[in-house]
């Protein structure tokens, strides 16, 4: 952090924002990169707000029912993992209308130049760029309203997600420069943990994903016991033992990413498991890590389906979390009208 973002961010309180989309089958991925850590982050002494970014998930089409099971769904999934309704906020982001206000007077700050740099719409869009909704061009600047509508600091991502958080930066230094302010903070974004980013278990050189047409190549955390362990026993591995080293892994990105999965879940460092299982094949190593992803995911699941046999309760839980953050939003969304020169008469 530069010494000129520490004096700005001086000037706000310390707080956690982060949101995932709810588009269906949250991954081991999604609980190591994300989940778990907003759980840890929360008993930090530090406000955490959480956010199943729904309009985000509008950007391409979505089945209203589908989406509606998926938001709750993934709800279910942050509270299994340990995010306590009572202690962070967690809320949808389409019952605050702030974000989308905020968007907009955002939009008009941004540089189209910014967001023409943004890769994630060209990895989206791809040929058929001329065919994609403006949402999925723009949101961007939603995902800046997102952060900066909490006065957000600290913001956790994975390594592909630093470029939104360094958009942000940008897009808030433009408005407190044109308006002669210091009102929004610099948030920096957070990565840490020896798998912030999970790959395949079919492929160690591609991030694990919920839309790889392959249901091996993930764990779902709506997997049961038995088939987290399959798909960990089935899992592409090489023919070498581990090495003794975390050096040896270095061009064997199978092997690295079920050590670094191993490291996430039972807490260790990678070079700790490397040590551990040092000249073991994988025959010993795969079912050593099966029955650790089971005895710490099995019970996410389980507590996903409980949560989901009663819906109203977790509109509940995500409307409760609304107000709150609506309580914080709204003041300054109302102070950015202001800045920005519109009548506020009522």
């Amino acid at each position: 952090m530069s010494d000129t973002t520490q004096i700005l961010n001086a000037n706000f309180t310390p707080r956690i924002f982060s949101g995932i989309q709810p588009s269906g089958n949250l991954t081991l991925g999604n609980y190591l990169g994300a989940l778990k850590r907003f759980a840890q982050k929360q008993d930090e002494g530090i406000e955490t707000i959480y956010c199943l970014v729904d309009m985000h998930a509008i950007t391409v089409w979505q089945d209203p029912d589908a989406l509606r099971r998926q938001t709750r769904e993934a709800a279910a999934a942050f509270i299994a993992s340990g995010v306590d309704p009572a202690k962070s906020i967690l809320f949808n982001q389409s019952q605050v209308s702030a974000h989308a206000e905020l968007a907009w007077l955002l939009n008009c700050v941004a540089r189209l130049g910014w967001m023409n740099r943004m890769t994630q719409f060209k990895d989206k869009a791809g040929k058929n760029a001329e065919k994609a909704s403006l949402g999925l061009y723009a949101y961007p600047a939603l995902m800046a309203a997102d952060i900066l509508t909490y006065h957000t600091t600290m913001v956790p991502v994975g390594e592909d997600q630093k470029q939104h958080v360094e958009l942000t930066r940008d897009i808030a230094a433009k408005f407190n420069h044109d308006y002669g302010v210091e009102f929004f903070p610099a948030p920096e974004p957070l990565i840490d943990g020896p798998a912030t980013r999970v790959m395949s278990l079919r492929d160690g050189s591609k991030k694990m994903s919920k839309s790889d047409p392959s249901d091996a190549s993930r764990i779902n955390l709506t997997d049961d016991a038995d088939t987290i362990a399959k798909k960990f026993r089935k899992a592409r591995t090489d023919a070498e033992p581990l090495p003794e080293t975390i050096e040896g892994l270095s061009e064997r990105p199978e092997a690295r990413n079920l050590v670094n999965i191993y490291a996430a879940l039972s807490e260790q460092t990678s070079a700790q498991v490397v040590t551990e299982f040092a000249g073991k094949g994988f025959g010993d190593f795969k079912p050593a890590l099966a029955d650790l992803a089971v005895a710490k995911l099995a019970p996410i699941s389980d507590e996903m389906k409980r949560l989901m046999s009663d819906v109203t309760e977790i509109d509940r839980i995500l409307g409760k979390g609304a107000d709150r953050a609506e309580a914080i939003a709204r003041p300054v969304v109302e102070k950015t009208y202001d800045i920005m020169g519109m009548v506020r008469s009522r």
